[in-house]
This record gives C-alpha cells, sequence and structure tokens, in this order.
C-alpha cells in the first residue's frame, strides 16, 4: 500500500522548469515526461515509449509531438502514435503512451494522480497571496531523499528553528511560546503568537523599524501534502492579532510535497510577501537566502530518513510540539483508506 494519496493534485514542477524540452519527474511512482506544445501549454505523459520502453524524456520533439530516439516512433501530444518506426507501415492508432491531466495555477505546473476522469481543476488549493495584487512570489525546488511526511512533520512544528535555523529566522521565544493546534475538516492548523519580543535579523530588516514586535506563525496542512505557513511580525501596540495581522509585514510561506518514492521526494517551496514587492533584487536575494533555509532542513531530513533505515527496530515518538504533523499523518492515513474502500465497494 503507497503512502501517499491518488486522485488528487500534486505540483509537477514550476512554471519555469517546463518548456519544450521534455522534463522527466517522477510523480508518486510514475516515471513522466512534461513538455510544452507550441501554444505553451502542458502535455504531461508516461515517459515510457510503448515500443520498447525507452524513456520518451530522451526523445525529440517535432512541433507538439515527440519521437523516441531508440527507433523512431512517433507519438502526439495525446500519447496516440502518429508515426511509425517503419514509415511505410500503417500507423496503428491503439499504439499509444498514457497522458495525465494538466493545470497551470499560481507559477505551479499541477499534475492529477489517479483516476483521470475526476480531475477537477477547481480542488487545487487557493493560494490566494501567490496570485494577489500588493503581493509576489517566487521560490525554488529541492529533490529530498526522504518519506514526504518527514517534511510535513517539519513543517508543522516550527521549533525546530531555534536549533536548525539559529542562525537566520530562529529564537529562543519559539520554545516558550504557547502552541495551539486544532483540526478543521481535512486541514490542521498550528498557532503561536509571540507578543512583544525582539524581532530576528530577518523580520528585523523587512520592518525597517526599532522596537519590540508581536510575532506570529500560522501552519495550515491541506491534503494531499502541502504546508501554507502565515509568518510575520507588527510593531507592539498596532492592533495585530492571529485573527488580524496586516498592520506590519507578512509573509506566506508556501511549500509542496510532491512523492516520488516511498524514501524520496520533490520539494517545491517560496514565499509570497507584502512588502518591497517591486524589488527585484530584494526576491531574488530572499530567494538565495530562503534556498539556504531550506537546505538546513533538507540535511536534517535525509539525515533522520537514514537514521529511520538504519534502526528499524525503533518508532519515532511523537511529543506535545509534534501534535500538529501527527494530525496530518492521521488525515493522510483517512483519506486513503477511504479512497481505497470506494475503489473496492
Amino acid at each position: 500500500m503507497s503512502t501517499w494519496l491518488n486522485n488528487a493534485w500534486y505540483v509537477a514542477g514550476w512554471d519555469s522548469e517546463v518548456d519544450s524540452a521534455p522534463l522527466a519527474r517522477t510523480i508518486c511512482g510514475v516515471p513522466m515526461v512534461f513538455y510544452r506544445k507550441l501554444d505553451r501549454s502542458v502535455v504531461a505523459m508516461r515517459d515510457a515509449c510503448p515500443h520498447r520502453l525507452l524513456p520518451l524524456s530522451m526523445g525529440l520533439r517535432e512541433g507538439d509531438s515527440i519521437r523516441c530516439k531508440y527507433h523512431g516512433l512517433k507519438l502526439g501530444p495525446d500519447g496516440v502514435a502518429e508515426e511509425m518506426p517503419l514509415r511505410t507501415d500503417t500507423v496503428n492508432r491503439k499504439v499509444c503512451a498514457e497522458t495525465y491531466a494538466v493545470a497551470e495555477r499560481h507559477r505551479f505546473v499541477w499534475v492529477w494522480i489517479g483516476e483521470q476522469d475526476k480531475a477537477d481543476p477547481a480542488l487545487i488549493p487557493d493560494l490566494w497571496p501567490c496570485s494577489t495584487p500588493g503581493w509576489t512570489f517566487d521560490g525554488g525546488y529541492y529533490p529530498i531523499a526522504c518519506d514526504y511526511r518527514l517534511m510535513i512533520d517539519n513543517l508543522m512544528d516550527l521549533t525546530h528553528e531555534t536549533y536548525v535555523h539559529s542562525g537566520s529566522i530562529g529564537q529562543p521565544e519559539l520554545m516558550e511560546a504557547p502552541i495551539n493546534t486544532r483540526v478543521e475538516g481535512d486541514q490542521v492548523f498550528v498557532t503561536r503568537w509571540m507578543p512583544g519580543v525582539d524581532a530576528p535579523p530577518f523580520w528585523a530588516g523587512a520592518l525597517k523599524q526599532a522596537g519590540p514586535v508581536d510575532r506570529w506563525q500560522i501552519c495550515q496542512f491541506l491534503l494531499p501534502s502541502a504546508v501554507l505557513i502565515d509568518v510575520g511580525v507588527a510593531p507592539v501596540g498596532a492592533g495585530a492579532s492571529l485573527e488580524s495581522h496586516d498592520q506590519g509585514v507578512r509573509g506566506m510561506v508556501v511549500d509542496f510535497m510532491t512523492p516520488e518514492s516511498e524514501g524520496t521526494m520533490h520539494y517545491f517551496w517560496g514565499m509570497a510577501r507584502n512588502f518591497e514587492i517591486g524589488d527585484a533584487g530584494f526576491t531574488a536575494r530572499f530567494k538565495a537566502q530562503q534556498g539556504g533555509v531550506f537546505a538546513e532542513d533538507r540535511e536534517i531530513l535525509e539525515a533522520q530518513q537514514r537514521a529511520i533505515a538504519a534502526n528499524p527496530d525503533l518508532r519515532l515518538a511523537a511529543y506535545q510540539i509534534d501534535e500538529g504533523g501527527v494530525r496530518a499523518r492521521q488525515i493522510i492515513a483517512r483519506a486513503i483508506k477511504a479512497q481505497q474502500q470506494e475503489a473496492q465497494a
């Protein structure tokens, strides 16, 4: 039994990653190839030629079609054969590669895993800060050698910032502020309010104002494998609260964990922000800085995955700080079980 949910949209890549050249990426155990047609729309196809299974990502683009580099079988963007290896042969349109529903939204290319007739773009998460005037958004990508759920655990428990990210966004108050965890349907929220604290270096620079601040972190888990983190600071006395906090500087950290295999994942990260939105240089510098923070997470999580494999007789423990991740795992497990029961009915 797989550890991920089928019949769901997963991020396959940033819009900038997918171009006319074929891009190979395994999503939820399925090798896929992605490319753009001449009209710039995206094709997602099984990355295996139906003839001898050579990856189509090694193939040659011809217009909107792709030709296998082994014997020259040519497939259209619908996956159906357009030309046989022997061009004198009649085209057998029963020869085809599987294709997948795709959509572009919020700077991401999304692919639907599971039953293709259920692929409804309305089910793509509403990442409003990524597409709203007054905000700007950018980010990056890391392949990470760990179970995607370990990253969900990591993001739903930000106390690790004190130690893993001590030089950038961490501060001791993270270990002292009370944590509230709640479940709303298929979503989990972990909130932390830190009133009257010194702003860590990044937020002090963003606020451009001295003095104590009120700081917040609101982690939100979304099926099948996303975590959004509403973060920011406001000057003490500005009136900010957990419920309303546009008085200072605010960001929305966007994290999508797309399973590759049971022990590897694609991590798409970024942050939308409502400050310095017209400064392209700041965006580039911040992207590099954020990439450095998440590289610290990658080092920890890959070491954790190796330790899990090396200690098969041990199990992960869960303390109070882990409640958000535990609740998220429970929701994933319930959703997988429900899909399986529906398929068997």
